[in-house]
Formats: structure tokens, C-alpha cells, sequence
């Protein structure tokens, strides 16, 4: 029987079969995955010595014109897998001694997912999202998750409007975030200098859009106390997707625009954060969804 989802905040409604979908995400509910790999570019907290076990799921309902993922958002890479089949990945991945399994845009896929983690696994689970979550799909996961890991991409209506297509991304991602906190609490890092529990909130800065930037700043700093969340400024924007349909977006950072960003966010109250370096701005740092890991 179709599923008459409502799992995100776009809350279409439309009905989803096991391996048809519609809506903004275009997906089914068979979970369709296009790579399941060591990863060692996340935060130092997240990636370790060893690597973060990151799931790369297709499809997404944000569909940010610039996606540094695009033909991965847009459902045109991966291949079906059953929750069994995830459990097995996993598995694979965590034999690989990766610190921890990060799920990258999954939420789409929840009934799938929550399968997949019926059993505890013996790492964190890391929820690697675009902040642009329902409070009904995140409390269902509580417990389940122990990381995790979202983008606060926008404080400005009207750019997450023409970029993404949500003028409610602000406050739906606000909501969700504080909703993370009450599940996780206060960040705990073990000996070693890893995310053992907690939230880490990334912003990526867009060419362009520094009064955004210093918002999203802002907010984090006046609503999370020091010891509370992580936070994680990013330059590694690189013109993709469409882009070039945005000629405002379409080019890297300049040296002053991400050193005005950090210069901010060095001024500001936040005392728990990271800086990417302004040489993370290539292509080559996106992965391959070429199914490694996945068949």
C-alpha cells in the first residue's frame, strides 16, 4: 500500500510506494544508496584517525540550486537497499574500525533507517542532515542517534527562498536544532578528542551573503552557551549544480569575504569552533558516488 508521507517539512503528502516516489524528494521507500565509505574530511571530532563510516543517500527535499552533491540530491546515483541490507554495510564499515557511522540525507528514507537501527550499534550514529528537519521524523529517532550533524544554512528567508526553495528553512532549522540539543544535551568528546554525543552545527558560507553568515553566527551564539553545541564555519563552496543560472553564487569565496566571516566569528561569544581552510573550495573533495561500499 503507498505510504502517504509527511516525513519532512515540506509535508507534500503524496503517496510513496516501495520503490516509487513523488514529491520534492522523488523517492520510494526502498532506501537507495550511492556510497558507503570511510570518510576523512569531516571535522576533526567526526573524521578522527580512522575515519567517519558515511552513508551517501540519494535524493533530497532541501534541493539547494548550488548542492556540491547534485546528481546524488537529485536521485541520480545509488541503487536500492533493503534495511537488512544496511545493517550489513554497517557492519562492513564499522570491521573497517571507522568511529562511527554518519548518515548523510537520510531522512527521507526514516522508515528505512529506524529499521536498519533497531539493534544499537556498537559506534555512535551520526544524523548528517541539512537542518531542514520535522520534529516528528527527528523525535523518532531519539535514542537512535547520538551525533548529530546539521547544516544551518540560512537566516534569511528570502536567500533560502531563491536558493532552496523554503522560505521557512530559519525557523524550521532552528527548531530542529534545538530539538537535537534536548535530545543529545551538552557535547561529550572522549580521551581521544571524539564526538561521542552531542551537535555539531555547520554553516557554509555562500559568495555574496555575509550579512547571512554573520546571522547564523549570531544565532548560535546567543542561543547555545560555551560547552554546549560545536560549530564548524566552512569555505568550501564551489560553484555546482545550477549555479551558474545564479550569477551572485556563481564563484568561490574570496580571501576577504571568508576572512571577514572568520574574523566574525572570531569576535563573537562562540568558543567551541571550527575553521575549514579556504583551499577546501575543490571538486576533487567531493566523493565518488560510484556505489563503493554499496554492492
Amino acid at each position: 500500500m503507498p505510504f502517504t508521507c509527511h516525513l519532512c517539512p515540506r509535508n507534500c503528502g503524496v503517496p510513496r510506494t516501495q520503490d516509487a516516489g513523488a514529491g520534492i524528494c522523488g523517492q520510494g521507500l526502498t532506501a537507495r544508496v550511492a556510497r558507503a565509505a570511510p570518510h576523512l574530511w569531516e571535522e576533526p571530532p567526526i573524521s578522527g584517525e580512522r575515519g567517519s563510516g558515511t552513508v551517501f543517500f540519494a535524493g533530497c527535499a532541501l534541493r539547494c540550486v548550488y548542492c556540491q552533491n547534485y546528481a546524488l540530491s537529485r536521485g541520480e546515483a545509488g541503487v536500492p537497499v533493503s534495511p537488512e541490507k544496511l545493517r550489513d554495510i554497517y557492519s562492513r564499515l564499522i570491521a573497517q574500525g571507522v568511529h562511527n557511522i554518519s548518515l548523510v540525507t537520510a531522512s527521507h528514507f526514516l522508515p528505512a533507517v529506524l529499521e536498519s537501527l533497531r539493534d544499537p550499534l556498537p559506534v555512535p550514529v551520526v544524523w548528517n542532515s541539512s537542518g531542514y528537519e520535522s520534529l516528528s521524523a527527528l523525535r523518532a529517532l531519539e535514542g537512535k542517534v547520538q551525533i548529530y550533524l546539521p547544516d544551518m544554512k540560512y537566516m534569511d528567508p528570502a536567500l533560502a527562498g531563491r536558493y532552496s526553495a523554503a522560505p521557512d528553512y530559519p525557523e524550521t532549522a532552528k527548531a530542529a536544532i534545538l530539538e537535537m540539543f534536548r535530545q543529545t544535551g551538552p557535547y561529550v568528546l572522549t580521551e581521544d578528542g571524539l564526538l561521542r554525543s552531542g551537535v555539531l552545527v555547520r554553516h557554509l558560507v555562500l559568495p555574496n551573503a555575509l550579512e547571512n553568515t554573520k546571522k547564523v553566527i549570531d544565532w548560535v551564539a546567543e542561543t547555545f552557551r560555551p560547552g554546549d553545541i560545536l560549530f564548524s564555519l566552512m569555505s568550501q563552496y564551489t560553484p555546482m549544480g545550477r549555479a551558474a543560472d545564479f550569477p551572485e553564487i556563481n564563484r568561490r569565496l574570496t580571501p576577504a569575504e571568508y576572512g571577514e566571516a572568520m574574523t566574525y566569528m572570531d569576535r563573537s561569544p562562540i568558543e567551541d569552533g571550527f575553521y575549514q581552510e579556504l583551499s577546501s573550495a575543490k571538486e576533487e573533495y567531493t566523493p565518488a558516488f560510484d556505489l563503493t561500499g554499496v554492492l
